[in-house]
Parts: C-alpha cells; sequence; structure tokens
C-alpha cells in the first residue's frame, strides 16, 4: 500500500477518536508485512492515565490478531480537519512499542506534511539509540 493511502486510512480512524478532553483526535493506520491494515484512534479517560494513543491502539490490535511483524505506520492528528494534514509525531511511549515489535532501521513512520504529501521517518531517526528487546540478551 502506498504512504499516501495509508495516511487516508489513518484520517479514518482519526474520525472515531473519544477526545472530549483535549479534543486532539489522532488516528494511525498500521501494515503488516502481511498486507493487512490495523486502525487505531486515542481513546481518552478521565483520570488521564489510563488514555490510549492510537498508535498504541493499532500496535495492540494487531498483536492481539496474532501479527509481529511490521512494514509502517501512518499517523495524522489535529483538533480540528483544517489542521489534520500537519505533521504529527508519535509520543515516546508509542515510540518504545515500535522498539518491541519492529526493526528501527527498516520500520517508517509516515507522517501528513502538508495537502497530499508526507515526510518519511525510519524509527532509529525517531527514536535513536532506542531500548529494545536485544539490550535484554
Amino acid at each position: 500500500m502506498d504512504n499516501l493511502k495509508l495516511l487516508e486510512e489513518a484520517k479514518k480512524a482519526r474520525l472515531k477518536a473519544y477526545t472530549p478532553y483535549s479534543q486532539f483526535k489522532v488516528g494511525a493506520a498500521l501494515l503488516t508485512k502481511s498486507g493487512k491494515v490495523y486502525l487505531g484512534c486515542n481513546i481518552e479517560n478521565a483520570s488521564y492515565t489510563p488514555t490510549n494513543c492510537a498508535e498504541r491502539t493499532a500496535f495492540f490490535k494487531a498483536v492481539s490478531e496474532g501479527e509481529r511483524e511490521f512494514e509502517k505506520i501512518a499517523i495524522v492528528g489535529a483538533k480540528d480537519e483544517d489542521n489534520v494534514n500537519n505533521m504529527c509525531t508519535p509520543c515516546g511511549v508509542c515510540r518504545q512499542v515500535m522498539m518491541e515489535f519492529c526493526n528501527p532501521k527498516e520500520f517508517q513512520i509516515i507522517l501528513a506534511d502538508g495537502e497530499n504529501t508526507c515526510r518519511v521517518m525510519t524509527l532509529e531517526e525517531l527514536l535513536p539509540s532506542g531500548f529494545s528487546p536485544t539490550n535484554l540478551k
């Protein structure tokens, strides 16, 4: 699946976000190496700590279905539709979850960067010297 199509899927996921406190809706579309796409949205909670990000929602859905190999993820986030094409990077916790399952040199993170354009970064670029399962060997 091409990057712009994956971003469109992330925009669809964003519309399902539950954000009564921040109104900042985030959507993610995670592409597995088998070609399946898992969508995720952020889900807020009144006590804040149990809030879950869109990226982790997508990963946890995929992992709970048995997926363990991932190719790339597209992420969009904004308070309103007018800004949905502005770049929105994953938080540190989401980056760490990605490190658990992805090769940081190969896994791509697709970010909206204007209308019909995107920025592609590797996980290693977003989380240099990240902690991974290999550190525990």
